[in-house]
């Protein structure tokens, strides 16, 4: 109960450094609808075929951007601020106070989970307004909030994880976009897949976690077949990542400061 009552605590000193660096905030906000604004625009308005389904290509692009959007507030995002803050050495004199790891860590995760709930929410109400794009209801949306919430948590423990792997605050941002931005274009994220795409390429996209965690964020979105397979593989990814950053996660500055 006090490792709950610490981690809420944190929360809102997490909340607000957040908002107390506005054009940080701007930007986790803007991106995915700034990247919805210009697919819709440079490709227009059409019919896309999902199976035996038959949707607007606003409808899809605003799924495609939430997702997107999660995955910048809670992989990107987690993965840099982190590292910014363990070479500042901010994650050292934390581990000296009486506050928990996990409470900060738990932090850092509920935040970025909330701010992701928040810009799914700006997002499709934006899409809805500007384009008509659907809104699931009913048990789609139940799915749909399932899915958000395992595929926020997993892709918060992924950036935890990759911190591992970056040395230095500079080496951040290549490596976080090195890691994540080929996998968008992948998993059919910013390029809907239809019939002409490679099989190579759907058999890549088949084994990282953001082919099924868009078609889970599809599935609540547009009413395409739900499969409990992706939320499992995304499930599955998200405790490899947390395993690894049990693992491997360092509160030292890499370069020795």
């Amino acid at each position: 109960m006090r490792a709950a009552r610490l981690t809420l605590s944190q929360v809102r000193y997490v909340n607000k450094a957040f908002w107390r660096n506005p054009s940080s905030a701007f930007f986790t906000f803007a991106f995915p609808l700034m990247f919805l604004v210009i697919f819709t625009a440079l490709l227009g308005h059409f019919t896309l075929h999902l199976g035996s389904l038959s949707v607007k290509s606003s409808t899809y692009y605003v799924a495609a951007m939430a997702t997107f959007g999660v995955i910048t507030a809670c992989y990107m995002n987690m993965a840099i601020s982190i590292t910014f803050q363990r070479d500042a050495g901010v994650l050292k004199r934390m581990d000296g106070t009486p506050l928990p790891g996990g409470s900060f860590l738990g932090a850092r995760i509920l935040h970025a989970m909330l701010m992701s709930i928040l810009l799914v929410a700006i997002t499709a109400t934006f899409g809805r307004i500007l384009y008509g794009a659907e809104i699931p209801t009913g048990v789609n949306l139940l799915r749909f909030v399932l899915v958000l919430a395992v595929g926020a948590a997993s892709f918060c423990a992924l950036g935890l994880a990759v911190t591992s792997l970056i040395p230095n605050a500079d080496a951040a941002g290549p490596i976080v976009n090195g890691s994540i931005m080929p996998l968008l274009f992948l998993s059919g994220i910013f390029i809907a897949f239809d019939s002409r795409t490679p099989s190579w390429i759907l058999w890549v996209a088949r084994l990282f976690p953001v082919r099924h965690f868009a078609l889970g964020m599809q599935a609540g979105f547009i009413g395409t077949p739900f499969d409990w397979t992706d939320v499992l593989i995304v499930a599955a990814w998200g405790v490899a990542g947390l395993l690894l950053s049990i693992r491997f996660f360092t509160w030292e500055p890499r370069s020795g400061q």
